[in-house]
């Protein structure tokens, strides 16, 4: 007997139609409204108000804007300081949350978010570099770039170069992708999570410097990153073209990855039949979010990538979502974290990235899906 799944019959599973991106805000409002009780500078919380962000724009909802200056001003004092954040870790983690800052000066005009910015900024300018002119991931992993770090870095310093009319600083952000892109992309057009020019970690390749396998949410970040960052580069800078040449490259290369019967993928997308592999769902909400936005935006065009945006969405919002009797959102199967290297010796093998838990309402889950949530309504609006 095959269990039925269908909104139909299990109306807490939702649909592809259900205004999910409302249900998702109301969600954090209700659930979490401290964003961080222990207030701790966390690079996933930033991505969550990111997308509740992206909510309120699609829906015009004021409380959502309110929401994401509350949980900020948690952080930045009034001399601008920002709570809990050290600039000596090098850590690009650290300037995600950034973009929210950035935001609110500019909504607002508050100097105390213009002084946050900047010390964010301040950082990437000081940034410790591999020779190809890559940032470190941070300095606790030095001479590493990994895919993540271009979400958490990079895409804030386009933004700040722009907000802070510093134009000489837009071809090192293109520098950023071209080199990061040319370091980890395998002949499959795939790239791998992360790259050592010293080729010395346990876990790089003595020839390659490449981490052991594609990681799907490494994939997620970094085309996520492209298109937000494609958004803010005038078309006259030098190497854009190229940077949006490599993002159709990788979602092509992704999308040949996808499972055939869900548009979803794997942990590990490039080995679908290996046992213990498994539909992840914080990497396919982002890789989704990359193409709806890339599609809104005009980087990419075409019937195929809107029926795979569709098929994917109706799939994941069946497999990875479900709504409480409070009507929040719970987001399901999602890897909680997976790094390389560190106390506990993360080896980057396949037997790695299955031991991660699977996890339930994880940031790093519930952000994609507020993002992706927020372009599925600006589609449907």
């Amino acid at each position: 007997m095959t269990a039925p799944t269908d909104a139909t019959t299990y109306p807490s599973y939702g649909g592809p139609t259900a205004d999910w991106a409302r249900l998702g805000a109301e969600t954090m409002l209700g659930r979490e409204p401290s964003i961080s009780p222990a207030r701790k500078w966390r690079y996933e919380d930033g991505l969550v108000l990111d997308g509740v962000r992206e909510i309120a724009a699609a829906t015009g909802e004021q409380r959502f804007l309110d929401y994401v200056k509350e949980n900020i001003d948690a952080f930045v004092g009034p001399d601008g300081a920002i709570h809990g954040y050290v600039r000596d870790e090098w850590n690009l983690d650290h300037v995600n949350n950034g973009k929210a800052v950035l935001s609110l000066w500019e909504e607002t005009g508050d100097e105390r978010y213009r002084t946050a910015a900047l010390t964010l900024l301040d950082q990437l300018e000081h940034q410790p570099r591999l020779d190809n002119g890559s940032f470190w991931h941070k300095q606790i992993y030095p001479r590493q770039m990994w895919l993540d770090g271009l979400y958490m870095g990079s895409v804030f310093y386009a933004r700040a170069a722009r907000a802070f009319d510093r134009p000489e600083l837009l071809p090192d952000v293109v520098h950023q992708f071209l080199a990061a892109y040319d370091a980890s992309v395998l002949p499959s057009g795939l790239c791998v999570h992360a790259y050592d020019e010293t080729r010395s970690m346990y876990w790089a390749d003595p020839d390659t410097g490449h981490s052991p396998h594609v990681w799907l949410r490494a994939l997620g970040w970094f085309a996520m990153a492209m298109v937000d960052t494609l958004e803010h580069l005038p078309a006259d800078v030098e190497g854009r073209d190229k940077v949006h040449a490599n993002l159709v490259a990788l979602l092509e290369a992704v999308q040949r990855h996808a499972d055939p019967a869900t548009n979803l993928w794997y942990q590990i997308p490039d080995q679908p039949g290996r046992p213990l592999n498994y539909l992840e769902s914080s990497g396919s909400l982002m890789i989704l979010t990359a193409i709806a936005k890339s599609l809104r935006t005009g980087l990419l065009a075409g019937e195929e990538w809107e029926r795979a945006l569709e098929t994917g969405w109706a799939h994941a919002t069946e497999r990875f979502l479900t709504v409480t009797a409070e009507g929040w959102v719970n987001v399901h199967r999602m890897c909680e974290v997976a790094g390389l290297g560190g106390a506990t010796r993360r080896d980057g093998t396949y037997a790695y990235y299955m031991s991660e838990p699977i996890v339930t309402n994880d940031h790093k889950g519930v952000g994609p899906f507020l993002l992706l949530s927020a372009e599925m309504h600006r589609r449907r609006a």
